[in-house]
């Protein structure tokens, strides 16, 4: 049995951080949304009630019957958890005169109180609020005031249920990391044994119990997610994984044959296939980017499922998911609306009537690599940038071509292996080369060229979902210019992007 603590999910922004904040202490949480909340087993030690851009005197608003947990377990309610639980217990809460945003202090505070002992007086914490509690009930008694909010922090009498209105997830919380190892650790006493060692051991005994004698088809792309994912696979079955990397001629410069070697060396059954022709035959004459995304997908289900057949009596499907799209698939508000089309494949089970079993489902991408380091997966391999599923057809503006993918690769190249040079690789999340379909008049030798531009994109990240872009030297950047000018035929002008992300995304299409 698994310590746990259940987050109870209103669409805070910040769910996901606590899980994050919890899993740090080496303890197990789970997410789940306010409407499909699972049956309280032994294993759950407490609960948490996540916040919400959401109003709770709003008709419509995430609602759950707090009276019914409250008292049965330890219950910790951040902002709008807080707010939900005065609200439906008799206290007041109403639009703020003076709305609080950002840095503010505690300064009142119980400090003999088991959520924040070890806490100081004065503790900075964050503040994310327009509505606050403007009083409690009679049998709440308040424990953590600022200068604006007077409520800032409560406990129930006679029974381990907490409110705060700040965000102790966040960094700008100083001292929220104690506040969260007083509730999850001493309040609720979960054990902290959530560690990549107990992952792996308790993950192969069930995909073992699971899994069988039975056989298993995988799909590597050079990622740490399905690398991972394949490595706790083998170690669980050995020869009954079946691993397949397909080549779709969009990957970077070498990386079939060095990655596929490298898979080998790690002792997994794998099959490279060159599909190369395939793909850029399929997606010629093509430049829109959906258009691009769902021909990429639909060949590669067509080649690893001719593949997967030469293997006989195959049952189940490898997939290296992870906990963050688990999470997205059942959210509050549904899936996010799409921006463009995910690169994970999704038609393969139904297609080859498989059912799938996936490692890595509860992992979040840093676990992920952790769990990676545990198995003596190689640490250049753990630390590799993300790299998109469609590969450089996402970076080849407009129509692709066997030449562009040329010129692409080699400049690509030239930016990565020098951002590695120059130790500078391991302090930027995601990197690459975009070729522009626009030409530009240059001077190459005393001769007046036409040729193509190359962009350079480098971006600084936690998990993708924003990114500021990477303040490079200039020095290096010019490097960069020179030797990629000199050394790629078809190039005569570098440039480098300075879009973040919003209003941009990471990758150019």
């Amino acid at each position: 049995m698994q310590d746990t603590i259940l987050i109870v999910d209103f669409g805070s922004q910040y769910t996901q951080l606590i899980a994050r904040r919890i899993r740090e202490l080496n303890v197990y949480c789970e997410i789940h949304p306010f409407h499909k909340i699972p049956v309280i087993t032994d294993e759950i030690k407490g609960i948490i009630l996540s916040g919400s851009p959401a109003s709770v005197r709003e008709e419509k608003s995430p609602q759950i019957n707090t009276k019914g947990i409250m008292g049965k377990l330890p219950l910790l309610g951040v902002c709008y958890g807080a707010q939900l639980l005065a609200h439906q217990n008799g206290g007041e809460v109403k639009a703020s005169n003076n709305r609080e945003y950002g840095r503010s202090n505690l300064n009142e505070i119980s400090l003999d109180n088991d959520l924040l002992k070890g806490m100081t007086k004065g503790s900075q914490v964050w503040m994310s609020h327009a509505d606050t509690i403007f009083s409690i009930p009679d049998n709440f008694e308040l424990i953590g005031s600022t200068n604006d909010v007077k409520m800032a922090a409560f406990k129930v009498k006679g029974e381990d249920t907490y409110g705060i209105q700040f965000h102790p997830e966040v960094t700008h919380s100083t001292e929220g990391k104690i506040l969260l190892q007083n509730f999850v650790v001493n309040i609720c006493k979960c054990k902290q044994d959530w560690t990549p060692a107990s992952f792996i051991e308790s993950t192969i005994e069930h995909l073992q119990a699971t899994l069988g004698n039975d056989k298993v088809v995988l799909g590597l792309s050079g990622g740490v997610d399905s690398t991972v994912a394949a490595m706790l696979l083998h170690k669980a079955i050995g020869k009954n994984l079946y691993c397949i990397f397909v080549d779709n001629g969009l990957l970077r410069k070498d990386e079939f044959e060095t990655v596929l070697d490298s898979y080998k060396h790690q002792g997994l059954n794998v099959v490279g296939v060159n599909a190369k022709d395939r793909f850029l035959n399929a997606l010629e004459g093509v430049s829109d980017p959906e258009t691009k995304r769902k021909i990429i997908g639909g060949n590669f289900i067509d080649v690893f499922d001719e593949e997967a057949h030469k293997v006989k009596d195959v049952k189940w499907l490898g997939q290296g998911t992870i906990y963050p799209d688990v999470i997205e698939s059942v959210s509050v508000n549904g899936p996010s609306a799409t921006i463009k089309s995910h690169h994970n494949v999704g038609g393969l089970p139904e297609k080859m009537h498989l059912k799938i079993v996936e490692p890595l489902k509860s992992l979040f991408k840093d676990e992920v690599r952790r769990v990676g380091g545990e198995l003596g997966i190689d640490k250049s391999f753990l630390d590799r940038h993300p790299f998109p599923g469609p590969g450089l057809a996402i970076r080849i503006i407009g129509e692709i071509t066997k030449e562009r993918v040329r010129i692409l690769q080699e400049a690509d190249a030239i930016f990565i292996n020098g951002l590695k040079e120059h130790n500078l690789y391991n302090s930027v999340w995601q990197a690459g080369a975009i070729f522009l379909p626009v030409q530009a008049v240059g001077v190459m030798g005393d001769e007046r060229t036409y040729e193509n531009v190359i962009c350079l994109r480098a971006v600084t990240s936690t998990d993708g979902m924003t990114a500021d872009f990477s303040h490079l030297p200039h020095e290096f950047l010019a490097r960069m210019s020179n030797d990629i000018i000199n050394k790629v035929k078809g190039i005569n002008r570098v440039v480098y992007d300075i879009s973040s992300k919003p209003p941009a995304t990471i990758e150019w299409e």
